[in-house]
């Protein structure tokens, strides 16, 4: 079986060599540094999904030592990346990282840190790379395939995780300005008032089932269809389609819910883009769910059983036979099979796995260091 190697990124000063491991929730690494020689491995959620990922790398020079005879190294372990600072033995710039002159696939340029040798070896200031260096950021860029594709799918990910956190803050917005001026009062009212927003956010909402078929985020796409079909049923099929639960208080209750998990989901996600740690964020994030989920799930099981009586009037949505098609649908029972998943197997499968979430995304960040 191939072990396969997670992405790493390197840069360099005249001093240390910098390599950032692109593996994320990564569980205690095992990294060893002999002399001129790195060896990684870890099991964690990389390009490949969650499994055990390694690599090997013949170094270009040798590692500084200790009096102890142990490698000079600095390594930090957080959610998203595994940063590792190697301090060189002899002050001086590398034409490259390895040994060999090929470079494996994996093995990619951190453009956010790399400096060049006509710095002057500064150590307190990152120089920008295009402005002080065109020809040579040019040719990095030969070298470094999809580095501009990479960027545009950033800037693209950044206004989708805005729009709909703006899209999200404006309905809760509107909620809380008519409920303080109309108290109660404004309850039924809600759908009529933010319904049409809400389905236009909830629709959108189905590019994030497209976004990991695409490669642009990790993840699952069934997994995200599951999660977004599962609101969309409700909001459409349910609320939508029945005019009478419109203005139930229900509705006014599973809308906070949602914009309340969203409006900090989204900033979360945008923070993540930018590799910007925010424990405050990260803890609401992986924390809020607590008692929103189950809250929204209760209020969206109450959504369906009272609309079983209504589908049974109308008969919305039943076939009955006979038909050309030979093939008959009862709504009102497919309803209560549905509400039975998702008030039992569908809350435990999905408050496990963000318990799992959470204990991985809050646990202390492991930093180990050698040779000062």
């Amino acid at each position: 079986m191939v072990i396969p190697s997670p992405f790493v990124y390197w840069a360099q000063s005249s001093n240390s060599v910098s390599l950032k491991i692109d593996l994320r929730n990564a569980e205690t690494p095992n990294i060893e540094v002999l002399e001129n020689k790195i060896k990684f491995s870890a099991q964690g959620v990389g390009a490949h999904g969650i499994c055990k990922y390694e690599f090997s790398l013949d170094l270009f020079a040798p590692i500084r030592s200790s009096k102890e005879g142990d490698q000079c190294i600095n390594v930090k372990v957080y959610e998203n990346r595994i940063d590792v600072v190697l301090d060189k033995d002899e002050s001086v710039w590398w034409p490259r990282l390895t040994a060999q002159p090929q470079k494996p696939a994996w093995l990619k340029i951190n453009f956010d840190q790399w400096k060049s040798e006509d710095d002057g070896g500064s150590e307190e200031e990152t120089r920008d790379v295009m402005k002080d260096y065109p020809g040579m950021f040019d040719k990095l860029h030969k070298e470094e395939l999809g580095y501009r594709k990479e960027d545009y799918k950033k800037v693209y990910l950044i206004i989708y995780n805005l729009f709909q956190f703006i899209g999200f803050t404006y309905v809760m917005s509107v909620m809380i300005v008519r409920y303080v001026k109309l108290d109660y009062a404004s309850v039924p009212g809600t759908y009529e008032h933010v319904g049409g927003a809400m389905k236009f956010l909830q629709l959108m909402m189905f590019l994030e089932v497209m976004h990991p078929l695409f490669g642009y985020t990790k993840g699952s796409p069934l997994v995200a269809f599951l999660q977004v079909g599962g609101r969309a049923f409700v909001l459409f099929a349910m609320i939508e389609a029945e005019p009478r639960m419109q203005t139930k208080p229900v509705v006014f209750y599973l809308f906070a819910m949602w914009s309340l998990i969203e409006v900090v989901r989204y900033p979360f996600y945008i923070a993540q883009l930018y590799k910007k740690d925010i424990y405050i964020l990260t803890w609401l994030r992986y924390t809020m769910w607590i008692p929103l989920y189950p809250i929204g799930i209760l209020c969206e099981a109450i959504v369906i059983l009272r609309n079983i009586p209504y589908f049974e009037e109308t008969e919305k949505f039943t076939v009955s036979l006979p038909n050309e098609w030979n093939f008959a649908f009862h709504m009102p029972t497919f309803l209560r099979v549905y509400l039975l998943i998702l008030t039992f197997p569908g809350m435990f499968f999905v408050m496990k796995h963000m318990h799992k979430l959470r204990t991985v995304k809050l646990k202390p960040k492991i930093i180990i260091k050698k040779c000062k």
